[in-house]
């Protein structure tokens, strides 16, 4: 059943694909009168996309490094060490994973601004390993749960320390969840724009996300450039996807995110 629904979702976004490849060879919607392939020429360099597609994957790296190792400590403290109140933590996670970001902009932005941090990609990397730390913290925290702890208590028993025993037990059986958890806040960095466009004014720091915005002409947008420029944004994740396909989709159907 997981294998069939995965395969439905695969085929409705090579479809997707498809109809994005059609309108950045035209000028409108429609069938191509004529294929066009200025138009991935000219979204590169109009919209910089080259320094752009630079600055997401250092962004994205980061975001996926630094929730993974954040996200995998938090989560092995609340399945392995003896917390006070455990579940208060837990219900944090889930009502800060809820809670629109939308809400914390204004506040943020003053903070940012009077440390030092606005207009600058570690100021918004930052940004993002708190937003997306709670849902890893509980993705990967049920990758933990499905373990015995038996190899960890052998381990202590030769006298191994915790930082031992989740870096030599705990992490190598884990790992395909923490890859899963990194690949996911990476993509959602990757494609983020409210927070990128709010905090970063340097047009040589911006991300590859916001350069769409800028073949927006008036009210009405220029869609041939849009889904050239599209296309070229989503070719670096869908080669990434066929490297690390196997590893994530194990990771994403182990944790129970499939159903």
């Amino acid at each position: 059943m997981h294998e069939r629904w995965d395969h439905g979702r695969s085929v409705h976004g090579y479809f997707a694909h498809c109809a994005v490849g059609v309108l950045s060879w035209t000028y409108r919607f429609g069938l191509p009168g004529q294929f066009r392939w200025e138009n991935f020429a000219t979204a590169w360099s109009d919209a910089d996309m080259g320094r752009g597609l630079g600055n997401s994957a250092l962004i994205a790296v980061a975001t996926g490094a630094g929730v993974a190792v954040i996200a995998g400590c938090a989560a092995y403290a609340l399945t392995r060490l003896s917390l006070p109140a455990p579940g208060l933590f837990i219900m944090y996670l889930l009502v800060a994973g809820s809670l629109p970001i939308q809400l914390f902009l204004v506040p943020l932005l003053s903070l940012w601004t009077k440390i030092g941090l606005y207009d600058n990609r570690f100021g918004l990397i930052v940004i993002y390993w708190a937003v997306y730390s709670p849902f890893a913290t509980l993705l990967i925290r049920t990758f933990l749960l499905a373990i015995p702890k038996d190899y960890e208590a052998a381990a202590r028993l030769d006298g191994a320390g915790e930082i031992m025993v989740f870096t030599r037990i705990v992490f190598p059986l884990i790992w395909s969840g923490v890859l899963t958890a990194a690949l996911v806040a990476g993509l959602q960095a990757y494609n983020e724009f409210l927070l990128a466009v709010t905090f970063i004014q340097d047009s040589t720091k911006l991300p590859v996300s916001v350069a769409l915005f800028s073949f927006q002409q008036g009210l009405s947008p220029n869609w041939a450039l849009v889904s050239a420029a599209g296309l070229i944004m989503v070719l670096p994740v869908l080669v990434l996807f066929v490297v690390l396909n196997r590893r994530f989709v194990e990771g994403y159907t182990s944790s129970g995110m499939s159903g």
